[in-house]
């Protein structure tokens, strides 16, 4: 995982609108004990109304999302929240391939466009916590895509911003649950990156100290209490749970727990996939590769060549294990196409599918065809990669 991505620390706090477990409960008409919020955002009768609308987004039906957000934007042309729902859907577009560009533009105008409507009332009202919460969210969402680009200064920058507002938009007690995501990423991000590139140390030393335990804490408290960042703390749990944390079990519940919630959704339909992989339930993983081939292959929203890598190569090693070579063959194939079309030569499993393919050839005396696989592993591989060892052994070892 390219944990890069999180420099700017406070990232998508609106991110979770999903799922949480009191959505769409408004107050009753007789409680005469309830008094409606002053923020759009903790309206509860909004709330209900847009369930159905950004459960759609998360589930990937993004014409019924955007027609129901189109209409907001009628009834509140003022406020940040309509165009911070279109960039939502957008970021969900990108984060399936983030080296695809070609939302970009779309998903940073509207951002652009939320923040400056949060500015404005921020500007009217510097007391006003909802403005305070969507430049925080904004900013951090600004940062992430920038720090994808490796625009680093600018997502450092834009990460600072995020934190200002989120400490300004402190003191509402229905927000503080939300915030607490920001917190637990820069606690955890704060102590990851400068340990992991110390290059970045000098900027990072322009935050303040973080805590990696405590983010994880934090996380869990997100995951479990949360209002409208629970999904997003998920994500990021189950990340770290996957690659930092090593904790795989953990890592597939919460996969499968997204994937059964919006099962359309192909990040964590091919999440869920790689962590029953991950902990060896084979048939299961086989399952749910073979599902999203199938999905690719029928042109299905959000089923495109980064996720038929994931896939292709789940499948290959099945087949790899239960001894049915040619089957391997024609996935770890398939793994180099789908990585080709998605310019994903250096990836580990496009490596690892050539190194496989290597020994295939070798196996079938087709030693000039494993001389040019392991030629080209050594191409794509940074030289410390375990595929570019894997290679030159290979190579030096039967003399190719």
């Amino acid at each position: 995982m390219t944990m890069l991505k999180h420099l700017s620390l406070v990232l998508i706090l609106f991110g979770s609108l999903g799922l949480p477990l009191t959505w769409g409960q408004s107050a009753p008409e007789d409680d005469l004990s309830f008094v409606p919020s002053p923020y759009l955002l903790l309206d509860r009768g909004l709330q209900f109304r847009v369930t159905k609308s950004i459960n759609s987004m998360y589930d990937f039906d993004f014409e019924t999302a955007e027609r129901d957000f189109q209409v907001l934007s009628y009834q509140y042309p003022n406020h940040p929240l309509p165009d911070f729902l279109m960039a939502l859907g957008y970021w969900w577009r990108i984060e399936v391939d983030v080296t695809n560009k070609k939302y970009d533009d779309l998903f940073l105008g509207y951002i652009d466009r939320a923040n400056e409507k949060a500015e404005k009332m921020f500007e009217e009202d510097e007391t006003n916590k909802e403005a305070a919460f969507f430049l925080a969210a904004g900013y951090g969402f600004q940062g992430r895509l920038l720090s994808e680009r490796k625009s680093w200064t600018r997502a450092a920058w834009a990460g600072r911003t995020a934190l200002k507002y989120m400490e300004l938009s402190r003191g509402e007690e229905e927000f503080n649950p939300e915030l607490l995501l920001g917190d637990a990423l820069f606690n955890y991000f704060s102590v990851w990156i400068p340990e992991n590139y110390p290059l970045l140390r000098p900027v990072m030393a322009l935050f303040p100290k973080g805590d990696k335990e405590l983010g994880i804490e934090q996380l869990e408290n997100v995951a479990s209490n949360a209002f409208y960042t629970r999904i997003e703390a998920m994500y990021f749990l189950f990340r770290l749970y996957a690659s930092e944390e090593k904790k795989p079990y953990e890592a597939l519940r919460i996969s499968e727990y997204l994937h059964s919630k919006f099962p359309n959704n192909p990040y964590f339909h091919r999440s869920y996939a790689r962590h029953l992989y991950t902990v060896g339930r084979w048939s299961e993983s086989l399952e749910e590769s073979q599902e999203i081939l199938d999905r690719i292959e029928s042109g299905k929203t959000g089923y495109e060549s980064n996720s038929g890598r994931y896939a292709a190569f789940f499948i290959a090693q099945y087949f790899e294990r239960v001894g049915n070579q040619e089957e391997a063959k024609r996935y770890y194939l398939k793994t180099l196409s789908y990585g080709e079309e998605s310019e994903s030569q250096e990836s580990g499993y496009y490596l690892h599918s050539m190194v496989q393919l290597g020994q295939i050839a070798m196996k079938e005396n087709q030693n000039a065809l494993a001389k040019e696989y392991f030629k080209k592993v050594k191409k794509y591989a940074k030289r410390k990669h375990p595929a570019h060892q894997a290679a030159r052994n290979f190579i030096k070892k039967n003399k190719l």
